[in-house]
């Protein structure tokens, strides 16, 4: 049970840390690095997007990205397009073979942790569903 082994000096941001660096060492080897599945996660969860508002999502430099965008355009990742409204700016959108590479990476980790959560109470699991809507919600926070 989650809560047997709570010791109160612990805080629940070193939880989410620590829950977030075993998520990492549940990855297999040879995995899409974490800014890859940031940006393809991005890409998965709002829809086709310029290269800023996904930096500005992820909180990263714009040069930090560069690269990542460019190698996950040649791998057949995402696709480039011109923009719509400004025609100027790119827009990356994920491709099919995108979201499988992610699903992939993500299997192991969501294993693990279907496994882990199989072993909480129905009251513990709630409580975790309520924690990551609020968690999900101060991510997005400005």
């Amino acid at each position: 049970m989650l809560t047997s082994g709570w010791r109160s000096r612990r805080r629940p941001a070193g939880a989410a840390t620590r829950l977030a660096r075993r998520l990492r060492a549940e990855r297999p080897a040879g995995a899409l690095s974490t800014n890859k599945v940031a940006v393809l996660g991005h890409l998965y969860r709002h829809g086709k997007s310029t290269p800023g508002e996904i930096t500005a999502a992820e909180h990263q430099q714009p040069q930090s990205l560069t690269r990542v965008f460019a190698d996950l355009e040649a791998d057949g990742l995402v696709t480039r397009s011109r923009g719509e409204r400004d025609r100027r700016e790119s827009v990356l959108d994920l491709t099919a073979v995108g979201l499988d590479a992610l699903t992939r990476d993500m299997a192991d980790r969501d294993g693990w942790l279907a496994a882990a959560i199989g072993g909480l109470t129905e009251t513990e699991t709630q409580m975790l569903r309520i924690g990551a809507a609020l968690m999900n919600q101060l991510a997005d926070a400005p």
